[in-house]
């Protein structure tokens, strides 16, 4: 066994990330949003951040062949490509923030964003935008830019998503399909600016097919008419990891 993999093996409370994995895989097969929100609170407790997103980014790979094949031909194709692009841009910028961010303030900006995330949904907040590209390249450039620096590519999207009015099918599709393909650049990225570890590789190749078997599942599990099943399910989980990913734990 190479050494860097027994290294990853013996971190201490890895079954804890593979939970983390395995029910954000559900969630997201589910309701095609909400994996990273659930992941990366928890996974910062056991890894460094750098190291956390990364392996997450790795193992959500999973999700090209799971997810994407069957929801792109359901997204907003037009839109959905413009916010990709633009989230590229900005992604190398995000992760050089992450890689020279300290370990405790990224952890309470990370939680304090999903927490806030989560109680804009909830509450049935919108952000009211125009037509045409603009807005679409506005949104996917802050996806990436905040995406790049806490592994959370999904609030600012979502709430646009939101405020679309689509109906849960499309909005899941589109939510996945830019999350699933901005996914595939994230470890790149990353291992461009010289911040990829050989212990988030092993971690996230370990995880890769527990994700994948938990978005299978959890895509199995979705009905169109369950919106509101779902939604609340997404929420509870995410609001237990925001609680367990608070620095307060140690």
């Amino acid at each position: 066994m190479p050494e860097t993999l027994a290294a990853a093996l013996a971190v201490p409370g890895l079954v804890w990330v593979f939970a983390a994995v395995l029910a954000a895989g559900l969630v997201y097969g589910f309701a095609g949003f909400g994996a990273a929100l659930i992941f990366i609170p928890v996974g910062v407790r056991i890894l460094p951040p750098e190291d956390a997103i990364a392996a997450f980014a790795i193992a959500a790979w999973a999700s090209a062949a799971t997810m994407l094949p069957r929801l792109w031909p359901q997204a907003d194709k037009r839109a959905t490509a413009w916010m990709i692009a633009a989230a590229a841009a900005t992604l190398p910028v995000g992760v050089l923030v992450l890689t020279r961010a300290p370990t405790v303030p990224l952890r309470w900006a990370i939680c304090a964003l999903v927490a806030a995330t989560l109680l804009a949904v909830m509450t049935g907040w919108r952000a009211r935008i125009g037509g045409g590209p603009g807005p679409r390249v506005a949104v996917g450039a802050g996806a990436g830019l905040i995406g790049g620096a806490t592994g959370l590519l999904g609030p600012v999207v979502i709430l646009l998503n939101l405020a679309s009015g689509d109906d849960a099918a499309r909005m899941r599709a589109n939510l996945s399909s830019f999350l699933t393909v901005t996914s595939l650049a994230f470890p790149l990225v990353i291992w461009a600016q010289g911040a990829l570890t050989a212990q988030a590789v092993w971690i996230g190749l370990l995880l890769l097919p527990v994700y994948g078997l938990g978005t299978a599942a959890g895509q199995a599990l979705f009905r169109p008419g369950a919106e509101r099943l779902y939604r609340g399910s997404a929420y509870a989980v995410v609001a237990v990891a925001v609680v367990l990913g608070l620095p307060v734990w140690g």
